[in-house]
């Protein structure tokens, strides 16, 4: 099996969930595989640590954390995979098939990284906002006839394909499609998600301030320069060298 600070590196996120059962399913199916690490974020229900599906994971299911934003739940992660369906939605992330999740997370753990799976609510899925704090969507095969999943059974098929292609590097021969870089020496280490955010944070203070459109375009911008960030892979040291010039750019025109 996967070392446990391997399982460690990964962390299920579950977007908005409605239904408690669901959650306690989640955390059930991430017990069965060895993965500890869940995050919660804005749930309907006040007590869904009591699910009473989560048979066998009452402990992990106490230690989830609650958060208020997909934003605070993938802070510390350096590769962020948002789940779904092709079937309403056009991606303007890397799509990949499910088989080929495990290569990447293989990667992304040797080189010092953290990875976030991350599934939407029961009734919509992720949205194109949910999706652009991601850096590729990861499509479950199913049937064109029946595309959706349960989210309880959707967190198991991932975690199981994972964990079973991981053990066996024959099953896993997919090249991620992304920057080749070393095992993390500190200068390579990737960008972690909160570091991309006061990133995108301070570009689009930046653009107000030169008017580079008009405020009505200020979502828009928002979401397109959140999803281009994350194509670029940056490094930590990368994006900190240019979040410090943007900030210089920002004093000097406030100036």
């Amino acid at each position: 099996m996967l070392s446990h600070a391997n399982r460690d590196r990964l962390l299920v996120v579950l977007v908005s969930p409605r239904n408690p059962l669901n959650i306690g399913a989640a955390a059930r199916a991430m017990a069965n595989f060895g993965f500890p690490r869940l995050a919660v974020v804005s749930p309907y229900s006040l007590h869904w640590r009591e699910a009473r599906s989560a048979v066998g994971a009452p402990t992990l299911l106490q230690n989830a954390v609650e958060c208020a934003s997909l934003a605070e739940a993938v802070a510390g992660c350096t590769l962020v995979a948002g789940t779904g369906t092709l079937a309403h939605r056009k991606p303007e992330q890397l799509v990949i098939p499910l088989p080929d999740l495990a290569a990447l997370f293989l990667r992304e753990a040797a080189r010092g990284g953290r990875m976030a799976l991350v599934f939407g609510p029961e009734k919509r899925g992720l949205t194109r906002d949910d999706l652009s704090f991601c850096h590729l969507l990861v499509q479950i095969p199913t049937v064109p006839e029946q595309p959706s999943m349960n989210l309880g059974q959707a967190v198991a098929v991932c975690l199981y394909d994972l964990i079973s292609r991981a053990n066996d590097p024959a099953k896993s021969a997919f090249d991620p499609p992304l920057p080749e870089l070393q095992p993390d020496r500190g200068s390579n280490q990737p960008a972690s998600s909160a570091t991309l955010e006061r990133l995108a944070g301070i570009v689009d203070q930046t653009m107000q301030a030169s008017n580079y459109s008009p405020a009505e375009m200020r979502g828009a911008n928002s979401h397109d320069l959140r999803v281009l960030l994350r194509r670029l892979a940056l490094t930590e040291q990368d994006a900190r060298r240019i979040l410090g010039l943007f900030r210089r750019i920002l004093w000097r025109i406030e100036h």
